[in-house]
Formats: C-alpha cells, structure tokens, sequence
C-alpha cells in the first residue's frame, strides 16, 4: 500500500511538471494511471477534464463530465460544462447550464458573455468592476464583440475609447471598419496591426521569423479580404495563396480563405476550386467558425457543384441546405439554377412560386428572378409567332434580350433563321444584306470568327470595293487557312493608289503626337564692315558641356572617331570575365529563361481550366453569384465574430495534489 501511495505521489508530481510546461498529453497518461490507482479520485478528473479542455477535445471531455456527473457535482465543473458545450456550438445548452448556477463567477460571466446582444454589457462591467491581469484580454474580447456587432448585426457600435496599444485591438478595429464599408480605413489598421504585430514578436528571442508570419497570416488574409472587397481581385488571390503555402495551424483560417479563393474563381479554375474546398472539410472547422460563416461555405460548395455539373450532388447539397434554413432564398435559388441549366423552367418556376407563397418576407427577391425567367421564356414565345418572328423588330429584340442572358448561341441561331428567310424570298435585298452585316459583326464582337466566313464572303462578293469587308474576311481567314487569307491580300489595294489627305506636319505637331518635329534653331543675319561688307550667316547654337575631369592642355585622341576594334591600341577584350551560363541547364536553354516564358507566373494570365457546362445563359440568371465571401478571423479561439480576435476565458490550475 505505500508502495502504491509512492507511485501516486510520483505521479501527481508528473501531472505538475507536464502542466507548468504546457505538455497536457503527457499529463492526461500520467492522470490515467492515477485513476487506474485511485478510481473516482475527483481532483484527478478534474485534472483531466482540463488537460482535455487545453488539448482541444471537447467532446471528450463532456463524455467524462456526463459519466462521473454525480461523483464531480454540478457546482464543480459548471465552468468546463458550459465552455465544452459552447465550443461544440451548442450555445441553447451552454447558457442553460450558466443559467442553473445560483452564484455567477467573473469567469461564468465571461462565457456568458459570449452572445453578442448581452455580451458587451457583460464586459463592460468586468472592466470596471475587476482588478486582475486579464484586463488586457477583456479589452480585446470586447473590441472582439463590437467587430462581430458591427458585421453580423450591421449595427452602428458606440465609441469605446480603447487604446490601440496592441495589434489584437488593431485589428478588432480593422474588423469593425471592414463591417462599416470603410475599407481605406480598414486596410490602414491592418497595416498598423501588422507592424504592431512584428514588433511584438521581434522582442521575443525565442520566436523565429516563422513563427511571426503564421501569426501574420489572419492579418493578411483580412487584408486579401478587403481588396477583394475593392475588387483588386488578383491581388487579393495572390495573398490568399500566401496564407495556403504557410499552412497555419488554424483550421479555421484555412477554411475561410481556401472559400474566398472559390469566389474568387467562380466557374472558372474549377480544378483549383476543387482542390480548396478540402480546406473546408477539415475536421474541428465547425468549432472554430460562426454560424453565418459556415452557411456561406456550405452555400459556395452547393455552387461548386453546380458549376462542375455534377447535378445530383448539387440537388442533395441545396435540399439539405433548405432544410436546414428553411426561410433562406439562397437554397432555393441554386436548385432552381440547376433547373435551368437542365432547360426545366417550368420546374424552376414552380419551385419559386411556392417559396413566395410560404415566405412573403422574401417574395420581393424570388420575384425578380420569376421574371427573369420569365424573360426566357418570352424569348420562346416570341419566336414562335410566325407572322413576326422574322421582321427586324423582332429579331432585334430576341437579339438584345438573348444577348443579355449570355445566350450567344440561340442569339446566333436567330439571325441564322431570319438570314435563311429572307435568302429565300428576297435574296440581295436591303433588309438581306443588313441583316448579314449585322449578324457578322455579332459574331466578330463575340470571337465568332470561323461562323463570321461565310457571312463576310456573301458580303464581299456583293461589294467587291468594300475595303473594311475584305480586312475582316482575311483576318477570319487567318486562323482558319492561311493560305486562303493570302490570296486574298492580293485584292487589298496598293499604298500607291490609297491617297489620305493628311498633313503630316500638322499632324506631327498636334496635341496627342509622340514625336514632335524639332523646329530650326533660329539664325541671324551680322553685317561685318571688317570683311568688305559680305554678309555673314551663324546659327545661336547651345555648345554641350565638357566634361568635368576635362583637360584643355591634353591632345585628344586621333583615333577617337575609329571604332574600338579597329584603333591601333585595341588589344581584345580581358578573358575571365562573367558569361552567360549556357548550356547549364536543359539542352539550348539560357539562364532565366524558364521563369520569363513562364505564363503562369504573368499577373494577368487567365484561369486554366474551360468554362464546365454548356448551358450557361440559364444558370447565369438564376444563380446567386459564387461571392458568399467569408471575412477572416483570429485562430483562437473560436469564440470572436467575423475576423476579430478574442482570446478564450481563462482556466486556471486546479488546486489539489502535486501542487494543481
């Protein structure tokens, strides 16, 4: 028996040793084997509750909450009940739990304050009414709180008169701009964060430059954030692909910025897409990000789908989606996209008609889109009345309206049947060829090209002196038979006989003009009686300046008009200087030139991947945009709103045996 009193003394030493240096794994062992020693041992459990609370397992640690409950007590571990609970999002259960403790503890108020309507009242008198060493902590959660308030409610939140002496509160204040549009004001934050940021961390010795730019990468995601917000997409994208590479530990943050890189990419990039919506399945991402912040990434996956054509998963997404937010348009309105591009309008019309009967608040938006649909379907009915389906009002009208739904095929297929029409019945009339000029240039405006050929050829061949027609014929040609583009060339006149009445000097001298011709300088006319009266004539000319290691006693250089190489002291340039590395590399190439003919790395080189799908004029109309954008937030913990930093209430070490 004293043995095992010796081994268990040994042990609570270890459980203290592993706590003050912050190694909860080992501690869990070494409390696991005072329990297989002293069963039901309550500072034990307690103990471990706690080392599971600091690892993150949660849900553990309310398992051996809710197993030993009658041996712990209510009283004991109220605090770690309602903190797992809160962090598992199950905030009904957390406050229930606050709620049936007679006496309320700064750190029980802390968690309650959790809540962003009740919240900030409940820091503000900790603020004042508390003298401890979390002060510092509690600004910043409050700061956290206005953020959150100030982005997820769209309220106005009332000067709190904190001083920004940190770059947690910077960037709070960043965050509570970013809610209030101010985005100029927003970024200057965020950089006074970031180099509070630095020079926090620059102080500890021990933190490497590693360690500095994973704190940095919420502050630079928030800062992707706002310029995608300005629409300075591409160099949004590039910071956001920064904050992947340095794989920060965070999953949360992970998520957030892999979703705003989807929105970024939209329908196109569909591969990268694919690859960053994996970020968002990590596991714990629903324990560290707010509600809203999940819904908009589980809405841009459901388009993501839809968007690779992959129908059913698409269908299964936005139905659990619906059900889920059963009020919410945005499910309703991605399966009724997916409709469309499966041509089943009257579907999709139905669909949204029985969402505004059973949500009037939303009818307003469901509508608009109703008509737009019902725009579609005009379209139909207008071409099939016969009488008019191929007067010129007509076809302008189905042109414009299928041009505003992207519809560049069926508004092709319009002048096709109306060119075909009239080919037939007045074949080289005005109304003819108007239309064939007007349904090639739709076509060139669009990189039709190879389909404008045939058009451009029925033109030329009416009015072979149309010069502008033969210019766009033989650039068709081009891509399609070079050859055919050359003999066409001959036709083109001569430079000889195409005269342009222009003024070249005129020209040359107006306003937009690169090049300006210098005028003479300017000259003057001297009678000298010295020379017999003869006039003489001398320009006013500005003489260059010497040079300043000049030497007016030296003879200049015979030979300095000759070449280098051939003056008689040329003697051939030094060997050993630095050459160009060729044949380094793969066979034929020359240093740097691999990353120059590298289009990838171009700013403005477009996504790789095609646009998936073809019917994209249908989904276009009824789709809500792939833009539910997510802002950033801090890593820990997730108890912050969108993008602020909070830090989690405090656990303090339990008294007991072996010092905890």
């Amino acid at each position: 028996m004293a043995s095992g009193g010796g081994t268990v003394a040994s042990l609570w030493t270890e459980v203290n040793r592993c706590g003050q240096n912050g190694d909860f794994t080992r501690a869990i062992k070494a409390v696991n084997k005072i329990l297989h020693e002293v069963k039901e041992d309550v500072t034990a459990l307690h103990c471990k509750i706690v080392c599971l609370l600091q690892n993150g397992s949660f849900k553990e640690a309310l398992n051996v909450m809710n197993t030993y409950s009658k041996i712990l007590g209510s009283e004991l571990i109220v605090f770690e009940k309602a903190y797992c609970e809160y962090r598992l999002n199950r905030v009904e259960s957390a406050l229930k739990t606050i709620e049936g403790v007679s006496e309320q503890t700064d750190k029980l108020k802390e968690l309650y304050g959790q809540r962003y309507d009740e919240c900030k009242a409940v820091y503000t008198d900790l603020i004042r009414n508390s003298q401890d060493e979390y002060e510092e902590e509690r600004k910043t959660n409050l700061s956290a709180v206005v953020a959150a308030m100030s982005t997820w409610e769209k309220a106005s939140p009332d000067y709190l008169g904190l001083s920004e002496t940190t770059y947690e509160l910077s960037y709070n204040a960043a965050c509570t701009l970013i809610g209030q549009g101010q985005l100029t004001e927003a970024m200057n934050k965020l950089q006074e964060a970031e180099e509070l940021c630095r020079v926090s961390l620059s102080e500890d010795l021990d933190i490497t430059e590693e360690d500095i730019e994973s704190e940095l990468a919420v502050i630079h995601s928030q800062m992707a954030y706002v310029m995608q917000l300005q629409g300075r997409t591409e160099v949004a994208l590039q910071l956001y692909n920064q904050v992947i590479k340095l794989k920060p530990s965070d999953v949360g943050l992970l998520a957030v910025t892999a979703n705003n890189i989807i929105t970024i990419n939209k329908d196109q990039n569909v591969f990268d897409s694919k690859k960053k919506v994996k970020l968002t399945n990590a596991d714990g991402v629903e324990y560290k990000l707010a509600k809203k912040q999940l819904q908009a990434i589980e809405f841009n996956k459901a388009l993501l789908a839809m968007y690779t054509n992959q129908a059913d998963q698409c269908r299964k997404l936005s139905s659990g989606l619906q059900s889920q937010n059963p009020g919410h348009p945005r499910p309703v309105l991605i399966q009724v996209a997916q409709l469309c591009r499966e041509k089943q309008h009257s579907k999709a019309m139905e669909l949204l008609q029985c969402f505004a009967d059973h949500h009037p608040e939303s009818a307003s938006g469901i509508k608009l889109t109703m008509a737009q649909l019902y725009l579609t379907q005009a379209c139909d009915i207008l071409r099939s009345i016969d009488d008019f389906k191929h007067k010129q009002g007509m076809i302008s009208a189905l042109v414009t309206m299928y041009n505003h739904e992207e519809d560049i095929d069926s508004a092709i297929d319009v002048f096709s049947q109306a060119i075909q029409h009239y080919q037939s019945e007045q074949p080289g009339s005005s109304i003819h060829l108007a239309l064939v000029r007007e349904a090639a240039d739709f076509k060139l405006k669009y990189g039709r090209k190879k389909e404008a050929i045939s058009d451009l050829e029925q033109l030329w061949k009416q009015n072979t002196n149309d010069i502008h027609t033969l210019a766009q014929l033989i650039s068709a040609y081009s891509l399609v038979d070079q050859d055919k583009a050359k003999s066409l060339s001959k036709h083109l006149p001569s430079l000889e006989s195409m005269s342009f009445n222009v003024d070249v000097d005129e020209l040359e001298n107006s306003h937009g003009a690169n090049y300006v011709r210098k005028k003479a300088a300017k000259v003057y006319k001297v009678n000298i009686s010295d020379l017999d009266g003869e006039l003489l004539f001398f320009s006013r000319l500005c003489l260059g300046k010497l040079p300043k290691n000049y030497d007016q006693t030296a003879n200049p250089d015979q030979e300095r008009w000759l070449p280098m190489r051939e003056r008689t002291y040329y003697r051939g340039r030094k060997k050993g200087k630095k050459k160009e590395q060729v044949g380094k590399g793969t066979q034929g190439a020359t240093s740097g030139a691999a990353s120059d003919l590298d289009a990838s790395k171009t700013a403005n080189s477009p996504p790789t991947s095609p646009r998936p799908g073809s019917a994209q004029a249908s989904a276009s109309t009824s789709a809500p945009a792939a833009s539910n954008v997510v802002p950033p937030r801090q890593q820990k913990p997730a108890t912050a709103g969108p993008g602020a930093r909070k830090k989690a209430p405090q656990k303090k070490k339990k008294g007991g045996k072996g010092g905890w």
